[in-house]
Parts: C-alpha cells; sequence; structure tokens
C-alpha cells in the first residue's frame, strides 16, 4: 500500500505551503488509532483554504485516508484536544517529508510542553470538568440516573486528561493506560464506577462523595491560568471583559460554569456594581474579597 500512495505524497510534497508528512500505519491490536484503514497520510500545510481537506483512496482490500490540515486548525486540535487521534499520529507516524525540520521540532514542542501551554490546557480540562460534573450531580438530585452516568463517566475523562497534563504529558487516547500509571485513586474511581456490582444509584452516591475532593484539590492547577489573566489588570471583571478577552475564548461557554464553581469554592469573589435601575446590580468578579 505504501508504494501504491507514494505518487500522493509526492505531490504534496512539492507544494512550498506544505510543512510536513506523516504516514500512521494501521495497529494489529488498535484499529481505531486510524479510523479502520490500513493508512493515514497527515499533510501539515500553511495558508490553505479551507483549513481541511479529505481524501479516501482503496487498493483492493487495503484503503488509506489522506488528511491535508493547515497548521493554524493543527495547533486548535492541539490546544483544545479536539482531535484526540492526533497525539498519536503526530508522535508515531513515520516522517516522509520535513522540510526546516517542521514535524521534529512540533514532537520536540509537545514533549518539553511549555508551563504557558500546559496551564490554558488544564484551564480548558478543568472547565469542562465542572460542567459535566455539576451537571452529572444536577441529574442525579432529579434522579435521572442514565444521564448523571452519561455526564460522570465525561467528568472522570476530563479529570483524568487534567491529571496527566498536571504531570507534564499530552493526554493520549488511551487515557486510561496513561492515568493508571500516574493516579491510582482517579483510575480506582473510574474503575468501581463502571465495573462494580453495586446499583447505579449507589454507584453514583458514593463517586459524587469520593470526586468532591479530587476535583476541589484540582482549583490550583485548573484555575491557574484563568487567574493569571484576572491580575493583568486591579480591580473585578464583568462577564464580558472575561468572555471576550482573547486568551479565555478556548473555554467556551464552560468558562460559565467554572466562574460558578470557584465563587461557590471561595476562591472567586462576586463584587455588586450599582446600575441605572434601583435594587439592581451588575455581577462583577474579583480575585479579592471586598467583605474582609
Amino acid at each position: 500500500m505504501e508504494d501504491l500512495i507514494r505518487p500522493i505524497y509526492q505531490e504534496w510534497a512539492s507544494h512550498r505551503n506544505t510543512l510536513g508528512i506523516l504516514m500512521i500505519e494501521k495497529k494489529a491490536n488498535n484499529s481505531a488509532v486510524t479510523d479502520t484503514f490500513h493508512i493515514v497520510l497527515l499533510v501539515v500545510t500553511t495558508n490553505m483554504a479551507p483549513p481541511i481537506f479529505v481524501k479516501h483512496y482503496v487498493s483492493g482490500e487495503e484503503k488509506a485516508a489522506l488528511y491535508v490540515v493547515d497548521e493554524t486548525k493543527l495547533n486548535e486540535w492541539l490546544l483544545l484536544g479536539s482531535h484526540r487521534k492526533i497525539i498519536d499520529w503526530i508522535f508515531n507516524g513515520k516522517i516522509l517529508f520535513d522540510r526546516n525540520d517542521y514535524i521534529y521540532q512540533l514532537r520536540n514542542r509537545m514533549k518539553e510542553f511549555p508551563e504557558e501551554m500546559r496551564q490554558l490546557k488544564m484551564g480548558i480540562e478543568f472547565a469542562k470538568l465542572i460542567r459535566r460534573y455539576m451537571d452529572g450531580k444536577a441529574f442525579f438530585e432529579a434522579d435521572q440516573l442514565l444521564d448523571a452516568y452519561n455526564h460522570v463517566i465525561h467528568a472522570l475523562h476530563h479529570l483524568a486528561r487534567l491529571a496527566v497534563i498536571e504531570q507534564g504529558f499530552y493526554p493520549e487516547v488511551t487515557v486510561w493506560n496513561q492515568i493508571k500509571q500516574m493516579d491510582a485513586q482517579i483510575y480506582k474511581l473510574y474503575e468501581e464506577l463502571v465495573s462494580s456490582e453495586e446499583p447505579l444509584q449507589k454507584r453514583l452516591e458514593l463517586l459524587f462523595l469520593a470526586s468532591e475532593f479530587l476535583v476541589h484539590s484540582r482549583i490550583p492547577s485548573g484555575a491557574a491560568h484563568l487567574f493569571k489573566v484576572l491580575r493583568e489588570k486591579e480591580g473585578a471583571w464583568s462577564i464580558a471583559e472575561i468572555m471576550q478577552h482573547p486568551e479565555l475564548s478556548s473555554y467556551s461557554v464552560d468558562l460559565i460554569i467554572m466562574l460558578e464553581y470557584l465563587v461557590e469554592k471561595k476562591v472567586l469573589f462576586v463584587e455588586e456594581v450599582p446600575t441605572k435601575s434601583r435594587h439592581i446590580y451588575h455581577r462583577y468578579y474579583s480575585l479579592q474579597n471586598k467583605e474582609q
């Protein structure tokens, strides 16, 4: 198959905007990494519109997929974790073309995982964790157990990804293999939720009791990036100022529930700013407690 697709990657290698080309082969024990395709070609380019271009090929019984991705979109995937397989592809793919060592340097940056990038990724994962955790708790209290279970599974996944990032690594597709070596407590919570023979209500009840501390203990790492942004100016911030800050745009709608959780835990404080109407106030957010 590699011989058959050689003309394809040679053509892309001849384009001046192509930065690098990787080949990812299907693994016998894990076909999910390549979405069951025998070969995936990942081509990274610059100044491409639209930012993603995909083609599928077949030769006999074998099939191949071509992904041409703009560098900006690739960096977005790496930041947001919205394309989980991309970490595996970059780390384990075979380099077929590498203009000016682009892929080599990208791998090194990912291995080094700079502190600024780590903080941002931890913030995004923490916001998603809080969203799923709080929604799961609400469903549990409303006796909607299956919906609660679904949200809690996702919450644990974000908690695991956050723990991996804290250790200085990118979360991989097989994040539970990673977390098993790094944080036995989180792994045990997950294992008990999915494997226990206890009734679902009892499993969820025990999990919420056990996970409250684990979630709360992640505030220093999970909120570090947000707090760094809020320290950029003196005084309190309006919700509009927070939502419109370019460094916080990646949090999306999960930022709101994260702010409310931090207020509830008394690590972020609310200031009431008068409006033109009597008895109605703007709700501003501050790192300082004005009531003390």
